[in-house]
């Protein structure tokens, strides 16, 4: 059984005891929380899509642990112009194990 959930902007595939690094919520460590954004569930008895959400679906998870990605270099560079700019990022998550699925 998966299903497919948005969160932070962004469309995950998740099934159960899976483990991924999403945008950074606001719960503590080891806290629970529920998506209630499903878009699809597949399982068994087929497929279940909503329009644009599920009515009734909810996907729960325990928040792991929090953290920053790796440094992302951006440049920005001109030739012949003695123009170079330099700046990094580091961009926050949270990661999370999917603890259930229901539709």
């Amino acid at each position: 059984m998966y299903a497919v959930i948005q969160t932070g902007g962004k469309q995950y595939r998740v099934e159960e005891g899976q483990t991924l690094k999403i945008e950074k919520l606001d719960a503590s460590e080891g806290g629970e929380i529920e998506f209630d954004r499903v878009l699809m569930v597949s399982s068994d008895a087929g497929v279940k899509v909503g329009t644009p959400y599920l009515e009734g679906g909810k996907v729960s998870a325990t928040i792991k642990s929090h953290g920053r990605h790796k440094k992302i270099r951006i440049i920005k560079f001109k030739r012949r112009k003695q123009y170079m700019k330099q700046a990094g990022h580091r961009q926050h998550f949270s990661e999370v194990e999917i603890t259930d699925i229901s539709a």
